[in-house]
């Protein structure tokens, strides 16, 4: 679990946690590029690129995967099921990521929980992402 408090109101970064534009900005950890191959309400495709050819998940240097929403409440929470493509069982499966919108004294306390993280996926490695996008997020909406 990563939280951290931005100076934006909830319906702002609810609708930045569903714009295929901002997406693509905020959800990238600094390391990695992002290009959001579909995004229709339902869910998106979206690859992650390492900027120093690191290999990916999927082949290459990317991470590729397919999310899905399954629960969105209007400006209080997003929660997503995401399978990333590869051909390493270490990374089969499919975790979930649920986004917290609460009021909070100077803003909105984001909040990123993780569950059934793949095995192949360090979880310090997965928060320190969460804790890029946040920061990412924040200097999007500041």
């Amino acid at each position: 679990m990563v939280s951290r408090l931005i100076d934006a109101p909830r319906a702002k970064i609810y609708r930045a946690c569903l714009d295929p534009d901002a997406i693509a900005r905020w959800r990238v950890p600094d390391n990695m590029t992002a290009t959001v191959h579909r995004f229709d309400g339902e869910g998106y495709r979206m690859s992650l690129t390492y900027k120093d050819a690191t290999p990916g998940k999927s082949g290459g240097s990317t991470d590729t995967f397919e999310g899905r929403f399954v629960e969105l409440v209007p400006n209080e929470k997003v929660v997503e099921v995401i399978r990333f493509e590869s051909h390493d069982a270490s990374f089969a499966g499919e975790m979930r990521m649920t986004t917290l919108l609460a009021d909070a004294r100077g803003g909105t306390e984001v909040t990123i929980v993780t569950d059934d993280l793949p095995g192949g996926v360090r979880p310090e490695d997965n928060e320190e992402g969460c804790r890029q996008s946040l920061a990412k997020l924040a200097k999007l909406l500041g």
